[in-house]
């Protein structure tokens, strides 16, 4: 497609709370941005677009026809989805750390509860998106027991973290984001579970609320490389090996449940600090009506989204 990408002007307020609820899912410990955007429809726009916004600044640098061949990528990106979507994103981030951060860490069980509702309903999404099937239900249901299985015990093995002091280095902090960042677009990877889970989720989230310019602009250009680094891998899948990324995508978001399981141990440690991290699983203990009201209420908004994307899906779509 060589023209240029025109979305339609009355779906910014959608877009722009898209956004609003990727970058709030962002700042939750188990919850992955990805999976919102899968969830609100705008998971394979944003990648696509990421993707030539990518290629665009390489082939200024690289060329050839430096100009020519980065503006034609640059006019196939939906930039009004982009610039859109990351506004919202950008005040959620900036409006929610502070209180998000201090409901996850006073309220462990409700927040769980309601985020495990969230992300479980959530699973059907990208199983809902695959192509047809050519090989045996078997080898599907395997990569998605076995990625389910390898997510569940890397989970596990953040419960004892904390590699990282109360003043990470910047050049700490650049790698992180640049990692975070690639778990910001796979879903059922959680950036700031990972910054949990090397030490750095309360001292970013204090840094955004903060307002600590210099520590916000090392997170942003860690984060600006990784995604340069990851997203055009990420999209070569999504076109070449869609239903085999999908099926892993939807296990990462089944083993991530175990992040989100309400009734957890304290983590020990060096995560001690970290209150809102992983701990052991534990049978229910009081509250228990509270996480699983939270949990049902997180699975009907995902089920009801859902049915709302499905039915203006075909509305919600860029012109060309």
């Amino acid at each position: 497609m060589q023209r240029s990408v025109r979305r339609r002007p009355w779906l910014v307020p959608l877009d722009f709370l898209r956004g609003f609820l990727i970058g709030s899912a962002e700042v939750v410990p188990g919850v992955s941005g990805g999976t919102v955007a899968l969830v609100t429809g705008v998971y394979d726009a944003l990648i696509d677009s990421a993707s030539h916004v990518v290629s665009g600044a390489r082939r200024l640098v690289t060329g050839p026809d430096r100009v020519a061949s980065a503006t034609r990528e640059l006019r196939r990106t939906d930039w009004l989805l982009v610039l859109v979507v990351l506004t919202g994103m950008a005040i959620a981030v900036v409006t929610i750390a502070g209180p998000m951060e201090t409901f996850v860490t006073e309220q462990p069980e409700l927040s769980r509860g309601l985020f495990f509702g969230l992300v479980a309903v959530s699973v059907a999404v990208p199983l809902g998106m695959m192509p047809a099937a050519h090989r045996p239900l078997g080898v599907d249901v395997g990569i998605v027991a076995v990625t389910a299985v390898l997510a569940f015990f890397l989970v596990g093995l953040a419960g004892g973290s904390g590699l990282v002091g109360d003043d990470p280095s910047p050049v700490v902090v650049f790698v992180a984001a640049a990692i975070a960042i690639c778990a910001l677009v796979v879903p059922g990877v959680s950036g700031s579970f990972f910054l949990l889970a090397i030490g750095l989720y309360t001292v970013t989230l204090e840094a955004i609320d903060e307002r600590d310019l210099g520590y916000i602009a090392v997170f942003g250009a860690g984060a600006i490389v990784g995604l340069a680094s990851f997203v055009q891998l990420l999209r070569w899948l999504l076109e070449e090996r869609r239903r085999t990324t999908l099926l892993v995508m939807a296990g990462l978001m089944i083993g991530s449940l175990r992040a989100l399981w309400p009734w957890q141990e304290a983590p020990e440690g060096a995560a001690a600090d970290e209150a809102h991290g992983p701990g052991a699983l534990l049978a229910p203990y009081d509250p228990v009506a509270g996480p699983l009201l939270l949990a049902l209420a997180g699975a009907a908004v995902v089920a009801v989204v859902t049915m709302l994307q499905s039915r203006l899906g075909s509305d919600d779509s860029p012109q060309g």
